[in-house]
């Protein structure tokens, strides 16, 4: 599934024009876009939580020559499955 079939079912299950559909799907990305970029957690009972992580600037080595490479930090984005969408999955 891609961002146009969601957009699609929403549209659909919800009963609203596409157009609707999705700029209530935009809203509900960047709503949790925002939440992480703030350092929160976005979590939904039954579905998941998203969550960040910071990994801090490391050393690393670059296995073509070699050479020792600085990676820099970052923050990324993690996704824990709720215990519902688990069972509706298996």
């Amino acid at each position: 599934m891609n961002k146009g079939d969601l957009v699609s079912a929403v549209a659909e299950k919800a009963g609203i024009t596409k157009a609707q559909a999705g700029d209530a799907v935009n809203a509900v990305f960047e709503a949790i876009q925002g939440t992480l970029k703030n350092g929160d957690k976005a979590a939904f009972v039954g579905f998941g939580t998203f969550s960040t992580s910071k990994r801090e600037a490391r050393e690393g080595r670059n296995p073509l020559t070699g050479k020792t490479i600085k990676i820099e930090a970052k923050t990324s984005v993690k996704f824990k499955a709720g215990q519902a969408l688990n069972d509706a999955v298996n």
